[in-house]
């Protein structure tokens, strides 16, 4: 996605078709059917997104991608139903759930590669609570989302997490490492994040 940010009744909008389509999956075991034509135009851009949902404040499921490669909408729509029936973490979300279950939306920026001289020099780049962080190397790769700063504050232990996430040793580091970062626009059907 370009660095578009929805309006706040886009973001209503695409909660609310975020709902329809869990509901039509958990419920009619159907996909969504929606008119293209009457959705705001943001919708049709291209969009990298992830979906999260949880219940009563735990995770549920989260799937998402880190490159645009489809409109928003659909990239919005197919990980909501992702996150409910295929993430390997969790069982299938069941219609007895669905009233207990909030949906979550990340809408990522396209992603910046960040230029270093150290790891030092890399983690003095990251901006707390802004930025989430993509770290590859060696065919591995793994990404944090901007929210797990609140977990995670210190940037040193951010990093070091990050690093086990991508497959790596907390204290590993290389010269071909690689290191994008992105934001975030946030949407919460609860109006929480």
């Amino acid at each position: 996605m370009s660095n578009l940010m929805l309006t706040v009744e886009e973001q209503k909008i695409l909660l609310q078709l975020a709902r329809l389509a869990l509901v039509a999956a958990i419920k009619e075991k159907k996909h969504l059917q929606y008119d293209k034509q009457s959705l705001p135009a943001s919708f049709l851009e291209m969009g990298a997104s992830f979906v999260t949902l949880k219940k009563n404040h735990q995770l549920r499921g989260c799937i998402g991608t880190l490159a645009a490669h489809q409109s928003l909408v659909t990239d919005v729509l197919e990980h909501t139903v992702q996150a409910a029936l295929s993430d390997p973490r969790f069982p299938p979300v069941t219609v007895s759930e669905l009233s207990d279950i909030m949906i979550y939306i990340s809408v990522l920026t396209q992603p910046e590669a960040l230029v270093f001289h150290s790891e030092q020099d890399c983690i003095g780049q990251l901006r707390v609570g802004i930025d989430g962080v993509i770290l590859s190397d060696k065919g591995h790769r793994g990404t944090f989302l901007p929210s797990v700063w609140e977990e995670l504050p210190n940037p040193q232990d951010f990093f070091s997490h990050l690093k086990n996430k991508a497959g790596f040793q907390k204290n590993y580091w290389s010269e071909t490492v690689s290191v994008q970062r992105y934001q975030v626009q946030y949407l919460a059907e609860d109006g929480i994040i």
